[in-house]
């Protein structure tokens, strides 16, 4: 695949969601967009390991909260920069991914082994956040309000929609670059079968941890621009597991393994919430209710998500015209 194909469709769904402040100013379907493109950050982070890489992970919530608190109490704390709390939080974020992935995959858990103690991380971390005075405990953390380009603070909901728009794109770019490399070979062999992948020479220790790190870190970039968007956070907000449910389901219900299908899932299934709760009024769980049905309907009809739906419609249309 030539690389203007490889990469092309990326741009081009990145310039033309760009355009949409342009025809669409309401500050309610921007911070709607905004919403759905964290979650879409956080579900390309889950990609890569649990897509590509067929670990199923229940606790990025984990990943989640160490970006949103690493760049919180980076600047209320320590009145550290916002762009270098920013970026300190990510390396946070992708250090506590690699200590779990190092002592999970050198245990060799594998499958609900895994999945159980990825979940179980992230119930120690939110316990921890809650009842440490550092952290702020139950009142959470407050970033103060300076609405200034330096602070990473800005008046127009426009400019975060950009700036999600832009990381959402990156990330894009970057697991396509994982896809057409050794290393996305060397993941996709391991979910396909990883005995047989360890039997041909894969290193499966390395790149289990490799993949886990990465994810992390892409995770915690979400993790971390919540908390600037709202500057506000709590620690069933930051490691709450509506965070890892989100971050899992975007993907299964998109396409696992693609690039676009974290994407797709995120903005459908954000947006299927906002209406289902419109109709239904502020029902407690109405949106995890909702998630369940999603979760089931795809597992049970369409198991390569929408994007397998899509290419399925379009080889029987040209197949059907050929």
């Amino acid at each position: 695949m030539s690389p203007l194909r490889a990469y092309g469709p990326i741009l081009l769904l990145g310039a033309a969601l760009a355009s949409m402040p342009f025809f669409a100013a309401s500050n309610t379907l921007l911070n709607a967009m905004v919403l759905a493109l964290v979650i879409a950050l956080a579900a390309q982070g889950w990609n890569i390991l649990g897509g590509y890489g067929g670990q199923f992970s229940f606790g990025h919530a984990a990943f989640f909260g160490m970006g949103a608190y690493g760049t919180a109490l980076l600047q209320t704390r320590f009145g550290v920069n916002a762009y270098a709390a920013f970026a300190a939080a990510v390396a946070l974020g992708s250090a506590a991914g690699l200590a779990i992935g190092y002592l999970s995959f050198r245990s060799g858990l594998r499958g609900s082994y895994f999945a159980l103690v990825t979940l179980a991380f992230a119930e120690v971390f939110r316990i921890l956040a809650n009842a440490w005075p550092f952290t702020g405990g139950a009142a959470g953390v407050l970033i103060k309000l300076d609405v200034r380009a330096e602070t990473f603070q800005f008046a127009s909901r426009a400019v975060y929609f950009w700036i999600a728009l832009g990381l959402v794109v990156a990330v894009m770019l970057i697991n396509r670059s994982v896809e057409r490399s050794r290393f996305g070979a060397w993941l996709v062999a391991i979910r396909e079968n990883e005995d047989a992948a360890k039997a041909l020479g894969v290193d499966t220790f390395s790149v289990k941890l490799k993949a886990i790190t990465l994810s992390a870190a892409i995770t915690a970039i979400s993790g971390a621009f919540y908390a600037q968007y709202f500057l506000f956070l709590d620690a069933n907000i930051a490691f709450g597991p509506w965070i890892s449910v989100e971050a899992l389901l975007a993907p299964i219900i998109g396409g696992l393994g693609t690039v676009f299908g974290p994407v797709i899932g995120a903005l459908g299934l954000h947006f299927v919430a906002e209406i289902t709760r419109a109709v239904a009024g502020r029902v407690p769980g109405i949106d995890l209710a909702l998630y369940g049905t999603l979760l089931v309907v795809m597992v049970a009809f369409a198991r390569d998500g929408i994007i397998g739906l899509l290419t399925k419609a379009r080889a029987r249309l040209f197949g059907s015209r050929a």
